[in-house]
């Protein structure tokens, strides 16, 4: 644009350089919440990223335990030791519905009950 303007002039411009811009602190501004806005985008895909390898992940041990039927049971007797190490910590322990409907059975099926 500026070789078209000065032509007439006989002077050829190459390059043009531009050395130092003075912003408006409102541009300055603008600039740093589009900065900040990216940065947080970035932030989630990365953490997205993240959460669908563990949910593949998660996955890949569910269909490992659930090939061999005590595996699951072995897995949850495993983690309630982990966590009776601590003896700080309450343990809940939560039996199958299963095995309690067949104890509410007998008991309503046995002559006391």
């Amino acid at each position: 644009m500026l070789d078209a303007q000065t032509d007439a002039w006989g002077i050829k411009v190459a390059n043009v350089e531009i050395k130092h811009v003075d912003l408006d602190e409102s541009m300055v501004r603008a600039i740093a919440r589009q900065a900040e806005a990216e940065r947080e985008r970035r932030a989630k895909v990365i953490h997205a990223e993240g959460e669908l390898q563990a949910s593949e992940k998660l996955m890949q041990a569910a269909n490992v335990l659930a090939k061999q039927q005590g595996a699951m049971q072995l897995r949850y007797l495993q983690t309630l030791g982990t966590l009776a190490s601590d003896k700080s910590t309450t343990i809940v322990f939560p039996l199958p519905l299963d095995m309690l409907g067949g104890l509410l059975d007998r008991v309503r099926d046995s002559p006391a009950g």
